[in-house]
């Protein structure tokens, strides 16, 4: 998944600060040498403090990357057969690796891999980082300085389906042991203590009926006619919109759906950027390949709470035929995305690829 923060107009800075240190500094209660059980979900603060989730334990990470995240040429390189490499890297074979998300850093513009070695509960954890020469490291932690949080009564494997950074706070998605299982925790950092989060209801037309219980898979941070807001990917595919100001611990809500793209199918990740003075959602998915979605009606379009028998509705898409097997991205600068795609062999490449 991806630095998907915040709006992109801040992009025209990259080039600026791409080759300067990329420092970042912990807050809260810091620590050295994080020791992670499982690592999912990554992000970046604007600073450079990484935030990585550990699923397994249901807690979040604040790593100050430090001097590691200074080495190496500036950007990012496709590289082919990246699996692979990941794998011959950790002594493994490739089948024995999982890439479990990618982010961009927001001043070298390296990307972190997350991955797992390993199947079952003998998997380890993992952060690589890719350069700008192509060159992949293995990120030690050893003595690197960071700060944490657990969240409350987590949902076993899916306590952390995504997290963002946005406003100053940890946004994460995922599930509880609640009645109402599907949450999302707003949280302050510096890091003090999660609360119980906002239990989230949705329609899902495709269903015909509201649940509870189905979890965010991957979401955005996005402003709608001027509020802060979540746009926000479920199983079978609705499309929801979610005022960040309503994530208020302890409380229920009901998200806008204001598209359904389609069922058997899993949204993987999403990224937001401007093409031509218009602003879209780009969406990879399990089934139905990669959606360009304009941003330009999702604080007029009707909500959707009838059941949506034509398997589509609302928000308007186009599949981008050019991009085929995508299982991550990340924005990369303001007019390329970074992609670990899929190919027929089975092979997994990361590849720049021009935003469509």
């Amino acid at each position: 998944m991806r630095n998907r923060l915040i709006q992109f107009a801040v992009l025209a800075l990259v080039a600026v600060s791409a080759y300067g240190p990329a420092t970042a500094r912990v807050a809260g209660a810091v620590e050295t040498s994080p020791s992670l059980s499982s690592i999912g979900p990554l992000t970046f603060a604007p600073d450079g403090t990484l935030y990585a989730a550990d699923p397994q334990a249901a807690t979040i990470f604040a790593i100050d990357l430090g001097a590691s995240a200074n080495g190496g040429a500036p950007g990012t390189a496709s590289v082919a057969g990246i699996d692979q490499k990941i794998a011959a890297l950790l002594g493994t074979a490739a089948n024995e690796i999982a890439i479990t998300d990618l982010a961009v850093h927001p001043k070298t513009r390296q990307t972190y891999l997350s991955v797992m070695r390993g199947t079952g509960t003998a998997a380890q954890p993992a952060l690589l980082k890719l350069d700008g020469a192509g060159a992949l490291s293995l990120v030690t932690m050893a003595d690197m300085k960071f700060s944490q949080v657990t969240l409350p009564n987590p949902g076993r494997s899916q306590s952390i389906m995504d997290l963002a950074f946005a406003n100053g706070r940890v946004i994460v998605a995922g599930l509880s042991n609640e009645e109402f299982a599907s949450k999302l925790w707003s949280i302050a950092y510096p890091f003090t203590a999660a609360d119980r989060g906002t239990s989230v209801e949705i329609f899902h037309g495709n269903h015909g009926r509201l649940e509870t219980r189905s979890p965010i898979f991957s979401f955005v941070p996005y402003t709608v006619d001027g509020q802060p807001t979540l746009i926000a990917g479920y199983l079978c595919t609705p499309l929801v919109k979610i005022p960040m100001a309503a994530l208020n611990p302890g409380t229920k809500l009901v998200g806008t759906t204001i598209a359904e793209l389609g069922n058997r199918n899993r949204p993987i990740d999403m990224i937001v950027y401007k093409k031509d003075g218009k602003e879209f959602l780009l969406m990879s998915n399990t089934d139905r390949g990669v959606m360009k979605i304009p941003t330009a009606t999702f604080g007029s379009e009707a909500p959707i709470t009838a059941p949506v028998p034509t398997g589509t509705a609302g928000v308007k898409y186009e599949t981008v035929a050019s991009m085929t097997g995508i299982e991550q991205l990340d924005l990369l600068d303001a007019t390329r995305t970074i992609v670990i795609a899929k190919g027929a062999d089975g092979v997994k490449n990361l590849q720049i690829v021009i935003l469509p």
